[in-house]
């Protein structure tokens, strides 16, 4: 070995006594997680679908309810349609809070989801829910956060469940078990970019 290669070796050692050490330290074998993506960045619904693909992958079944996005043609949708009866997937919002301008309409359409979610949330043959973009339901008061909340934190034993959407209210961050914030860094569409089939649905 030359002396980097031994300075190298030496320092992967010292690193992996360390994380050896802070493994050895976590003693919850498992837990069913909450998990928050929020922030102004893209990619929060694309990660929480990497999520269910990977629990898919592990022989899981999944539930998704879409709480803004209505019956649009996704890619993502077409994908898990796939899967079959080990995906239920709702889309059940009215499109973009903007589009609609109907107060009463919205939350009509959130308590739909709702519905449906804490149906899934008592589901014992779900390994893992994704709320897509629950957090804009409840920015803009469509629905009682405490009530969700709650229900969140009292879901059985086991269930992971991922919650989308910017501005995550402070009680679901405080309530979550894992928040990851994407950041807004630069995005195609600040150049006039329309949004692509493949890249935004």
């Amino acid at each position: 070995m030359t002396e980097e290669e031994d300075r190298h070796a030496a320092k992967m050692a010292r690193r992996k006594a360390v994380q050896d050490a802070e493994v050895a330290s976590k003693t919850v074998e498992s837990k069913g997680l909450l998990l928050v993506h929020t922030g102004p960045g893209k990619g929060k619904t694309t990660a929480a679908f990497g999520l269910a693909l990977r629990m898919l992958g592990t022989g899981g079944r999944v539930g998704v309810v879409q709480y803004i996005k209505g019956a649009w043609s996704t890619g993502e949708r077409t994908a898990f349609a796939a899967f079959g009866e080990r995906v239920q997937w709702h889309s059940m919002g009215e499109g973009f809070t903007w589009e609609t301008q109907d107060l009463s309409r919205d939350r009509a359409a959130a308590a739909r989801a709702w519905e449906v979610s804490a149906a899934m949330l008592a589901d014992p043959t779900l390994d893992l829910v994704v709320l897509d973009e629950l957090n804009i339901a409840l920015r803009y008061d469509y629905l009682d956060p405490d009530t969700v909340i709650a229900a969140l934190r009292g879901r059985r034993e086991g269930l992971h469940v991922v919650v989308t959407g910017r501005n995550a209210k402070p009680a679901m961050i405080e309530a979550a078990d894992l928040v990851t914030e994407m950041g807004a860094v630069k995005h195609h569409f600040a150049a006039g970019v329309r949004a692509q089939r493949g890249i935004e649905f």
